[in-house]
C-alpha cells in the first residue's frame, strides 16, 4: 500500500475528511477491496477507473463516487501521473437525511445504487475551498462541518447531479474519451482528433457524450481544466503560466472562463482561500 498517502484533515465524530493521494503505478485492476463504511469520494486531480463487478465508473474531477459499506470493488489506473481525492465520511443519520430517497439502495444503513454522479462547477469549488482551508489550518471545525454538508447536499441535488440513462456500450465509449482527455489535459483537442483516437464518427461521439454526461464534450473538458486550476491555485503565483499549462489561449480567456464557472476570478478565489489561513 506504499502507493497511498492519506492525510486526515478533519474528524469531529460526525464528519471526517481525508485527503488521499495514489501514485497510480498499477494499470491493471487491483485486488478487490471493500469499504468499511459508506463514504463519498471527490476526485480533484488525475483519473482512475473503479470496477464493481462488470460495472465501471471513471473517477475524475467532474464526478462524485459512492463507496458503499461492504461492497467489493477494484481500481485501475489507465492514465499516468496518479490521482488525488477528497474523501468525506459522515454519520449514517446525517447521510440518510442528505441523500434523496431515489439514490439510495438501502436506507437503514445508507448505501447508494449508483457508482457515481456528475457534479457541477460550484460543487468543484466547494471541494477546493474545503481542502485548501483545512490543509492551511484556516477554518474552524464547525465551519468545516457546515461546508462539508453543503458540498454533499449540492452534489446530490437534482439540479446539479446528473444520472445517465445511456446504454453500457455508450458509457464505455465515453469512458474512453475521458481517459484520452485526462492523458493530456492541457491539449487543445479537436473533435476529429478525438474521434480518430477513439474510433467512430465525430457526430456519433458528440451525441453519445451528451447523452451520457448531459453536457457537451467541450464543456466537460473545460470543467476538467478549471478543476485542475482549483487544485493548483493555492501554490501558484503566475496565473498566465497556469493558463498556458492548461491550454487556454490567454490569461484573460482563462480568467473569464474561471469566473463564469465559479463566480470569482482565479486571483480572487486564491486570495479568498489564503485569507482564511492568515
Amino acid at each position: 500500500m506504499s502507493d497511498f498517502s492519506v492525510h486526515t484533515l478533519l474528524d469531529t465524530g460526525t464528519v471526517k475528511v481525508r485527503d488521499v493521494f495514489c501514485a497510480g503505478t498499477c494499470r491493471h485492476r487491483s485486488a478487490e477491496e471493500c469499504a468499511a463504511s459508506t463514504h463519498l469520494v471527490f476526485p480533484y486531480r488525475g483519473l482512475y477507473a473503479r470496477h464493481v463487478g462488470q460495472d465501471q465508473a471513471v473517477a475524475d474531477a467532474n464526478h462524485v463516487l459512492f463507496f458503499n459499506a461492504g461492497q467489493g470493488y477494484q481500481v485501475s489506473h489507465p492514465v499516468d501521473g496518479g490521482d488525488a481525492s477528497l474523501v468525506l465520511a459522515i454519520s449514517p443519520g446525517l447521510l440518510r437525511e442528505l441523500s434523496p430517497h431515489e439514490l439510495l439502495e438501502r436506507h437503514d444503513d445508507p448505501t447508494y445504487r449508483l457508482q457515481s454522479l456528475r457534479i457541477d462547477p460550484r460543487a468543484q469549488a466547494l471541494v477546493a475551498m474545503l481542502r485548501h482551508s483545512l490543509r492551511q489550518g484556516g477554518i474552524e471545525p464547525l465551519e468545516a462541518e457546515v461546508l462539508a454538508v453543503t458540498l454533499i447536499s449540492r452534489s446530490l441535488g437534482p439540479r446539479t447531479a446528473h444520472e445517465t440513462t445511456a446504454t453500457r456500450a455508450r458509457q464505455r465509449l465515453v469512458d474512453r474519451v475521458k481517459v484520452l482527455l485526462a492523458s493530456d489535459l492541457g491539449r487543445q483537442w479537436k473533435l476529429a482528433e478525438i474521434a480518430e483516437h477513439i474510433g467512430g464518427s465525430p457526430v456519433y461521439l458528440t451525441q453519445a457524450f451528451a447523452q451520457v454526461e448531459g453536457i457537451p464534450l467541450h464543456r466537460y473538458h473545460l470543467r476538467l481544466r478549471l478543476a485542475r486550476a482549483l487544485d493548483r491555485l493555492a501554490q501558484c503565483d503566475d496565473m498566465s503560466a497556469l493558463a498556458q499549462d492548461l491550454g487556454f489561449s490567454s490569461h484573460s480567456h482563462f480568467s473569464a472562463a474561471f469566473k463564469q464557472a465559479y463566480g470569482r476570478t482565479p486571483t480572487a478565489f486564491r486570495a479568498a482561500t489564503l485569507v482564511k489561513s492568515a
